[in-house]
C-alpha cells in the first residue's frame, strides 16, 4: 500500500474485520433450526424452504434487514443474535490492524450492510467501533453498498476524495460498485470465513487478512 496517497480508509465489517463464520453459521444453522422447531419441520425441510427466500433477495436491502426476516419468518432475529453473540470474533490480524491504523492519521470509517441492531450487538461483544472515526449502516441510505445509488448518497454524508481512499471488502459485487464510483484503492479479502477455504477475487488485488496492508 502506498499509504502516502491515502487519506481515508473505508472498511467493511463482516468478512473483512469480523469472521464471516459467525454469520454463515447463524443463517445456515441457527435460523433453520429455530424455524424448524417453530413450524414442526425437520431441519432439512426448513433449509429447503428458506433457501429460495434467501436467494430471492440476495444483494438487496431486505437480505440484510433483521426486521424483514423477523416478519417473514415469524422469528425474533434480534433475540437469536443476542443468544449467539459470544461466537462473534475478529478475523486473524484484524484487531492488530485497527490498533495500528488508529495512530496513522488517516480517517477510518466503518461501512457495513449489516442492520444497525446487528452492528450494535457485535460492537457490544468485541468493542469494534472504538477504532473508528465514524460508523455507518447502509440501512440509513436505503440501498446496500453493491447498489450504484449507494456511493453518491454516502459521499454526501461522509465527504471523501475517492482518488485518495482505500476501501476493503470481501464482496466482489460491492467492490465492483465502489470501482465504478471511482474509489482508487481497492482490496478484496480472500478468506472472509475462517472455516472455509480462500475464494477467488477476480480482478481485485487480494489479501488474506487486513493486517497484510501494513506490510
Amino acid at each position: 500500500m502506498e499509504w502516502e496517497k491515502i487519506d481515508t480508509v473505508l472498511l467493511d465489517m463482516d468478512g473483512t474485520l469480523l469472521d464471516l463464520r459467525f454469520d454463515n453459521w447463524f443463517w445456515l444453522n441457527v435460523v433453520p433450526e429455530r424455524y424448524a422447531l417453530a413450524n414442526g419441520l425437520s431441519v432439512q425441510e426448513a433449509q429447503a424452504r428458506l433457501e429460495p427466500l434467501f436467494s430471492n433477495v440476495a444483494h438487496t436491502m431486505p437480505w440484510y434487514c433483521i426486521d424483514h426476516w423477523s416478519r417473514v419468518l415469524d422469528l425474533d432475529i434480534r433475540a437469536l443474535k443476542l443468544e449467539a453473540r459470544e461466537h462473534v470474533r475478529f478475523l486473524p490480524g484484524a484487531e492488530q490492524f485497527l490498533q495500528k491504523l488508529r495512530h496513522s492519521g488517516k480517517r477510518i470509517v466503518l461501512v457495513t450492510n449489516s442492520h444497525p441492531v446487528t452492528l450494535e450487538i457485535k460492537d457490544a461483544q468485541v468493542a469494534l467501533t472504538r477504532y473508528f472515526d465514524a460508523c455507518y449502516s447502509t440501512h440509513s441510505f436505503g440501498v446496500p453498498k453493491e447498489n450504484s445509488q449507494f456511493w453518491p448518497r454516502f459521499v454526501e454524508a461522509e465527504s471523501f476524495d475517492a482518488g485518495r481512499t482505500l476501501f476493503v471488502d470481501d464482496s466482489l459485487p460491492v467492490l465492483e460498485s465502489a470501482r465504478a464510483f471511482g474509489i482508487a484503492h481497492l482490496r478484496a479479502v480472500r478468506q472472509p470465513d475462517s472455516a472455509q477455504p480462500p475464494k477467488a477475487t477476480g480482478r481485485f488485488l487480494a489479501i488474506d487478512s487486513v493486517v497484510e496492508l501494513l506490510d
